[in-house]
């Protein structure tokens, strides 16, 4: 049925009408053209580089660039807050129910609009840096409590978003296999380490801010100014192996094996769509520093879930709900202090929240916590449990929030674990 809003056939349990709009990167298989920029509603994908070719951008903006003929979104994002209000604003009113251009044009309607099953999601933007940070509460709860019981949250973290940098390499869009990863892992009494596939095989619920405009190198960000410098998030699972490469190296514990990893969802969903589901981030005490204090301190109420599907399962099996409304430093903040050294962030750099777990059991965002680290299995629909992953396990992220009669949501970041290389 069409909504009232868009000509467009929007299924009420879409994740994509036309409140939403989110952005990502096609091609379309067995077509030598390249890669294209494209928009989400309903089951179809927008052609912007269509949309843009017939002068259909025809704001003060966007009438003479070509950021819709690139074959990643980086030069559209680092246009800054105006440009993207532009280019919403006229997909908006193309798509609308009452405006004619493409509902009534079929020639145009059928280049502009595909299947979003005939085509093929990429990357979205070409990722320079990523960083990932540890930002919330429960999370660093539940794990200092496993591996440091005494000290479980150390006093710094009260104090600043803890983040470490990854390899932008790892990142890999939905739908990709990952590679079992093999390394070191704890020596037993005097032997030397173990090496080979890891036994603990993890994924790590997490959303991730694509940066749009940078800043200049030895100028830091306000962090009353973060949000300009934000385009959207995607969903991203950080996969972890928790017994191998990092076994006593780092301060955080035995339980990060990183960099090997990273799956985001081919939708960014931009902070305007989000708009209308922020609300207040948690209290912070200790009171942050002053460049970490916000004027309006806040977070946005996006439901998240994580399912499992065994291989050979048509059934897949929700093991956690979470959201991101339970992150204790804001979006803001984490970009606010990643610059405050001086450094320089560009358009389509990632900034992941690290993994977001929930107050209750049922909303911890790693299996790490869900099983405590192996010694509490979990189970799922065919009567299987799972301490850490298995070959053939897809896991599967969903995240949507709910509006009056629509859902915001990002689609699914999936990623299914295949047997390491001989």
């Amino acid at each position: 049925m069409a909504t009232k809003s868009s000509f467009v056939d929007v299924d009420a349990d879409s994740h994509f009408p036309l409140q939403n709009l989110p952005y990502g990167v096609f091609r379309i298989p067995n077509c030598a053209e390249g890669p294209r920029p494209g928009v989400a509603i309903g089951g179809l994908v927008l052609d912007l580089s269509v949309v843009a070719s017939h002068g259909l951008f025809d704001g003060p903006i966007l009438s003479n660039s070509d950021c819709f003929q690139q074959t990643s979104l980086n030069k559209f994002v680092g246009m800054g807050r105006p440009a993207w209000k532009e280019a919403r604003a006229t997909i908006q009113k193309l798509l609308s129910y009452d405006e004619p251009t493409l509902r009534d044009n079929s020639s145009l309607r059928e280049k502009a609009l595909l299947p979003m099953n005939s085509v093929e999601m990429v990357l979205p933007i070409v990722i320079g840096d990523y960083t990932d940070f540890y930002s919330s509460f429960y999370h660093a709860k539940n794990c200092g409590l496993m591996f440091r019981p005494e000290n479980p949250i150390p006093p710094n973290w009260f104090q600043l978003p803890i983040a470490y940098h990854g390899r932008a390499s790892s990142v890999v869009i939905s739908g990709s296999d990952i590679i079992r990863p093999k390394g070191q892992s704890h020596p037993v009494g005097n032997s030397p380490p173990h090496f080979g596939p890891t036994q603990k095989l993890d994924f790590e619920l997490e959303m991730a801010a694509v940066v749009g405009p940078g800043n200049e190198p030895g100028k830091p960000v306000d962090v009353n100014e973060a949000e300009n410098h934000i385009f959207g998030l995607v969903l991203m699972n950080d996969w972890s192996a928790r017994d191998v490469q990092f076994w006593e190296c780092m301060p955080l514990g035995p339980f990060l094996g990183k960099n090997f990893g990273t799956t985001i969802s081919p939708w960014i969903v931009t902070l305007e769509a989000l708009e209308e589901f922020a609300c207040d981030a948690p209290n912070q005490d200790p009171r942050p520093l002053p460049y970490l204090t916000e004027k309006k301190s806040k977070n946005y109420d996006i439901s998240l879930e994580v399912a499992i599907k065994p291989a050979g399962e048509e059934q897949s099996s929700v093991v956690t709900r979470s959201n991101l409304k339970h992150l204790y430093w804001t979006l803001s903040q984490q970009l606010a202090h990643h610059t405050i050294n001086g450094c320089n962030l560009r358009p389509g750099d990632l900034l992941g929240t690290g993994t977001i777990s929930g107050p209750v059991p049922e909303s911890l965002g790693c299996l790490l916590e869900l099983t405590l680290n192996g010694q509490k299995p979990i189970s799922l629909n065919n009567n299987s449990t799972r301490k850490f992953l298995e070959d053939g396990d897809e896991v599967v992220f969903t995240g949507f929030c709910k509006g009056n009669g629509y859902k915001i949501g990002f689609g699914k970041c999936s990623g299914k674990v295949v047997p390491a290389l001989p």
